[in-house]
């Protein structure tokens, strides 16, 4: 198979510190005009195997994406590490990029709608959108939680449009309550709910590979039409 994109990794500036981080990107850098940031979740890092299989297939698809590491577990300080990752990729000359989306998986697209909505009350146009891959709605068992985890999406204005995909057994993610908090959203929403996916995104019975591939075509179809 010939690959038709690259991958570079490189450190982004954070304070005192760098963060590790990883840009996939077109073999032809002039037809990049959309980014996708994506980040992992609380466990793991930026080499986590749904991350690195989605940014390839968003590389292969003429998007570029920057997918980063940020071990830290307090929301606050991700959404800063997620702004130093931002401010990265908008300095990057080499790449004229028109259009960024933020995401993540489970805490990392946490971080992702809080940053979202931060930019979107200094500037409309900051982000243009936001992927959530499991959004952790609550704690396993611990349901009452699920308005204050949920304010940064149902803050999030109307020009925003948000992709979610979370599994039907995600223990993190009742549904009938994800259901009911997407209709208090202003944000212009699409959920897809992965059949039997648990919040790692894993199905019994299914290679892991056939449920990277669905996943990773749901965003790039939804990534496709927010380009058009």
């Amino acid at each position: 198979m010939v690959l038709t994109y690259f991958q570079e990794t490189v450190k982004v500036p954070f304070g005192t510190k760098h963060l590790d981080a990883a840009l996939c990107f077109p073999s032809s850098v002039t037809d990049v005009h959309t980014a996708v940031i994506l980040t992992h979740g609380a466990g793991g890092d930026m080499n986590f195997k749904h991350l690195v299989s989605l940014a390839h297939a968003l590389a292969s698809d003429s998007f570029l994406c920057l997918r980063f590491t940020c071990k830290g577990l307090n929301l606050g300080y991700r959404v800063k590490a997620y702004r130093a990752v931002l401010d990265y990729l908008k300095s990057q000359q080499k790449f004229a990029i028109k259009h960024i989306f933020v995401g993540g998986r489970s805490m990392g697209c946490r971080a992702a709608a809080a940053l979202a909505r931060q930019l979107s009350d200094e500037s409309e146009d900051a982000v243009q959108g936001v992927i959530c891959l499991s959004f952790p709605l609550h704690p396993p068992g611990q349901k009452h939680v699920h308005q204050q985890r949920s304010e940064d999406l149902r803050g999030l204005p109307e020009h925003m449009s948000v992709l979610c995909v979370s599994g039907t057994e995600d223990n993190m993610c009742d549904r009938v309550l994800f259901e009911g908090m997407v209709k208090e959203m202003k944000a212009q929403v699409e959920v897809f709910w992965l059949k039997g996916g648990s919040h790692g995104l894993t199905v019994k019975g299914r290679l892991e590979e056939s449920v990277l591939e669905e996943v990773n075509l749901q965003v790039i179809s939804w990534m496709n039409k927010q380009a058009a």
